[in-house]
């Protein structure tokens, strides 16, 4: 097992505070637009609340720019984040991983946790800016600690 050092650690936690922003600046315009919301911290409140065994999930986006400092185009961006495979664990729905039989260790992902999940897997629901899925508890793939360790294509 590979030591994570504190550098790493502060990068992770980055990459998950970059996502959660994200996620919430983007339902945070919608819902703005709509009127839906006064305030941006109620922005949990709007999203699709998982129900039995399903999960709600961010898809990776992606750095906005190269490692040679090229900034990527807002579509690069979008597509990049429709056909990855990792993303954010939003909410966890009140049975999923509860099947003791299915799933004898216990629950595979959390919310907080990165993920990989199949490609087709899920349902997709547009957001302003991206979209989220929803998926069932047993399609989670893989678990992981930085999505940037994983080649997006």
């Amino acid at each position: 097992m590979t030591e994570v050092t504190a550098l790493e650690e502060k990068w992770a936690q980055q990459a998950v505070e970059e996502a959660e922003a994200a996620a919430s600046a983007a339902i945070a315009a919608e819902a703005a637009k709509q009127g839906h919301i006064k305030h941006a911290e109620d922005i949990r409140v709007h999203l699709p609340k998982p129900t039995g065994w399903r999960i709600v999930v961010l898809p990776y986006r992606g750095a906005p720019k190269t490692k040679g400092g090229i900034e990527l185009a807002h579509e690069t961006l979008e597509r990049q984040q429709l056909t990855t495979t990792c993303a954010y664990v939003l909410s966890v729905g009140p049975l999923a991983y509860k099947d003791t039989g299915k799933f004898p260790e216990g629950a595979w992902c959390k919310e907080g946790d990165w993920i990989i999940f199949g490609r087709y897997a899920g349902a997709r629901m547009a957001i302003d800016g991206g979209e989220i899925r929803i998926l069932n508890d047993d399609e989670i793939l893989a678990t992981i600690n930085d999505p940037e360790d994983i080649l997006h294509m």
